[in-house]
C-alpha cells in the first residue's frame, strides 16, 4: 500500500456492531502485482537533512506533532514483483513520520521492507519502534508465509530488537479466508479450518523467535469484526480494522463510532479469551476524496479533507487520553491503489503522495 500501504485484493471491512456491512476497501498487504510507480525521495519532502551525509539531522516541520500513538506504513514500492523501494525514500519516510508517533507498523516484509525501515531509524536515530509484519496467504502451500518469515528472520539477526515491537502474523487473513469459502463466521467451522492454517504459522513464528534466543510478541491482524478465537488464545495481542467509513457513520459520528464499536466488539471478545491479548486499532481514518462520483460520498458524509479534520479533531487526543493503542490510516494517499481500484482506495493519507501535508491541521496533543 507512492504510496504507503500495499494491497492485494478488493475485501469488505464496513462492520456495524459486530457485522462487516458491504463497504468495500483493499486489503493492506505488500502481495499486489500492480506497479508502484515511482519510489525515490521526494524534493518536496516537508524536511530537509541539514547534513547530507547524516539522516538524523533534519529539520523538524513546526505543523507536526507527535500526536499519533502509531502510523499504517508500508514503504513505497514494497509490492511484488517490482520492488522498486529505495532506502532513501525509507528514511525520508521515518524522518517524516518520527515527527508524528513513536511506532509504526508493517503489513508484510516482501521486497526487503523490515530491513529497510530499521535501517532507517538506525541511521536516523529517531526514537520509534516498528511491528514487522508477516503476509501470510491460505492457498499457496505457506510459500510466502515461509519467504516472508525468513526475511524477518534476517532483519532481526541484522538489527536486533530494540526498535522491534512485534511480530504480526496475518493481515486479514479471516476475512479473505471466509469470503472465499462463502463463509462470515469467523467461529464457524469454517473459520477454525482457516484458523488451523493461521495458528501453525503463529506458532511458526514463535519457534522461529526461540531458534534466535529472541523474546518478541506476536500478534495477529484482521477487520473487526473478522477475529477467530482460537487465533486470539494464540497470540500476544491483536490488530484490528475499525473503519466508520466503510459502516456509513458519519464524519461527526465517526470517532465515537470507532471507539464504541473497538470497546464493545474487539476488547469484549479478547477480555473472554483465557490468555485477554492487548487488542490495538490496526486501522482508523477517513478518505479525502474519490476518483469517481459513485464513491464520492459513504452516505451521510463525503470523502473530504474537512471530514479528515473532523475525525482527526475528534478521535486522536481522546483516543490518547483513553488510552487506546491505534495505528492511523495512513501516511500517504496510494496512486497506484487508485489506479488499480478507484474510489476513496487510493485517497486515505494524512499526506499526499509526494509528502505534502493535507489541509489539514495535525492535534496539538502528545500521544503515549
Amino acid at each position: 500500500m507512492g504510496i504507503c500501504l500495499a494491497v492485494t485484493g478488493l475485501i469488505i471491512v464496513g462492520v456495524v456492531v459486530g457485522v462487516v456491512v458491504a463497504g468495500k476497501k483493499t486489503s493492506s498487504s505488500t502481495r499486489s502485482t500492480g506497479s508502484s510507480g515511482s519510489t525515490g525521495a521526494s524534493p518536496n519532502s516537508p524536511v530537509q537533512q541539514t547534513d547530507p551525509n547524516d539522516p538524523s539531522k533534519f529539520t523538524k516541520d513546526p505543523d507536526l506533532h507527535q500526536a499519533f500513538y502509531g502510523m499504517a506504513y508500508t514503504p513505497v514500492g514494497s509490492q511484488l514483483p517490482d520492488c522498486g523501494n529505495s532506502l532513501a525514500a525509507v528514511i525520508q519516510d521515518v524522518q517524516i513520520m518520527s515527527q508524528l508517533t513513536k511506532r509504526i507498523r508493517l503489513y508484510g516484509a516482501d521486497c526487503n521492507q523490515s530491513a529497510l525501515v530499521l535501517e532507517a531509524i538506525k541511521q536516523t536515530k529517531v526514537d520509534m519502534t516498528v511491528f514487522l509484519g508477516n503476509y501470510p496467504i491460505a492457498t499457496d502451500n505457506g510459500a510466502a508465509y515461509q519467504r516472508q518469515r525468513d526475511v524477518i528472520q534476517d532483519a532481526i539477526k541484522t538489527y536486533g530488537t530494540d526498535h522491534i515491537g512485534g511480530v504480526t502474523v496475518g493481515n486479514e487473513f479471516m476475512l479473505n479466508y471466509l469470503n472465499a469459502n462463502s463463509a462470515t463466521d469467523p467461529n464457524s467451522a469454517v473459520g477454525d479450518q482457516g484458523a488451523a492454517i493461521l495458528i501453525s504459522n503463529i506458532q511458526d513464528t514463535r519457534d522461529m523467535l526461540t531458534s534466535l534466543g529472541v523474546t518478541l510478541q506476536v500478534g495477529n491482524s484482521d477487520a473487526g469484526s473478522y477475529f477467530n478465537n482460537k487465533v486470539l488464545a494464540k497470540v500476544d495481542y491483536g490488530l484490528a480494522n475499525v473503519h466508520p467509513w466503510f459502516a456509513n457513520v458519519s464524519a461527526d459520528d465517526s470517532a465515537s463510532w470507532t471507539a464504541n464499536f473497538f470497546q464493545e466488539v474487539d476488547i469484549a471478545q479478547a477480555a473472554n479469551i483465557s490468555n485477554n491479548p492487548k487488542m490495538y486499532i490496526a486501522e482508523t481514518g477517513w478518505p479525502t476524496k474519490s476518483s469517481d462520483a459513485g464513491n464520492a460520498n459513504n452516505g451521510p458524509s463525503l470523502a473530504s479533507e474537512a471530514n479528515l479534520q473532523t475525525f482527526l479533531d475528534n478521535f486522536v487526543c481522546q483516543a490518547n487520553a483513553n488510552g487506546t493503542g491505534y495505528f492511523f490510516f495512513e501516511f500517504c494517499d496510494e496512486d497506484w491503489k487508485d489506479k488499480q481500484f478507484g474510489g476513496v482506495e487510493g485517497w486515505w493519507g494524512l499526506f499526499s503522495q509526494d509528502r505534502k501535508l493535507k489541509n489539514v491541521k495535525i492535534p496539538n496533543c502528545v500521544a503515549p
